[in-house]
């Protein structure tokens, strides 16, 4: 009789037990990969995270934060360089308003450099990446990885395996190529990185031009619908404003 009490109450403890609670959903989950190697010099770094801080300042950027149903993306910041050496300067952040994506950009701010030197080990960053986004506490509808560097892969694990995973994965893989050491970089990201739905390259001419590239970029991974985004890879060039024979009159535009 004490054995069947016992087992009754064990089964209703059982019963009673409470629901896991569901992750919170987000329109997207976003990782900023940010290159770290010993072709990064510290200023060139500084501007890497100068750029970041800025576009999430932007009132298009925190526009584009909020234009989805869910009204939320999920943030977080890793470096790279050597096989070995991936650190995540700001885990996870949900953003979900103009002053979540300011607080974000003052962590970045005050983010400490924690990778100096090695080398160009792609395959080994996007690998740590695609973990991130897997082990997210957080649902999202879309995935995507932003990788940014100024040069090809030059050791490490082979990087084709690795974005076909991520691909499989339903990861979107975006690049930012600073082109200032190997102008043909654009090309390889687009050919050997990049792949996903609405997936795309953007180039910097040098690191100077990274706070508008990665600017634009955001604007473009995060705003919804991003299949309205443009399909051709863009250069800074195409985002540059007209010129003054270029522009509309005020009688063509005027309703």
């Amino acid at each position: 009789m004490a054995l069947r009490h016992w087992i009754f109450a064990a089964s209703l403890t059982v019963l009673t037990l409470p629901a896991r609670a569901a992750p919170p959903e987000v329109d997207a989950l976003l990782v900023l990969a940010v290159d770290s190697s010993s072709s990064v010099d510290r200023a060139e770094f500084a501007l890497q995270m100068e750029g970041l801080a800025a576009a999430f300042r932007d009132a298009e950027v925190q526009s584009a934060i909020v234009s989805g149903p869910k009204r939320a993306v999920a943030v977080a910041l890793m470096e790279w360089s050597d096989p070995n050496w991936q650190r995540v300067g700001v885990p996870w952040r949900v953003l979900r308003s103009a002053e979540d994506a300011v607080k974000l950009a003052e962590e970045i701010d005050t983010t400490p450099r924690l990778i100096d030197g090695g080398g160009t080990a792609l395959g080994n960053a996007l690998s740590v990446a695609v973990r991130m986004i897997q082990s997210a506490p957080f649902k999202g509808d879309r995935k995507i990885i932003d990788i940014s560097g100024d040069g090809a892969q030059n050791l490490g694990r082979s990087l084709a395996p690795v974005r076909n995973a991520a691909l499989k994965a339903g990861i979107t893989l975006n690049g930012l190529a600073i082109v200032n050491e190997e102008p043909d970089l654009e090309d390889y990201y687009r050919t050997a990185l990049v792949g996903g739905p609405e997936s795309f390259v953007l180039r910097a001419a040098d690191y100077a031009d990274f706070t508008q590239a990665i600017r634009q970029k955001l604007i473009r991974e995060l705003s919804v619908p991003v299949a309205q985004a443009p399909q051709r890879p863009l250069s800074l060039a195409a985002l540059a404003p007209p010129g003054p024979a270029e522009r509309p009159t005020a009688s063509t535009t005027r309703r």
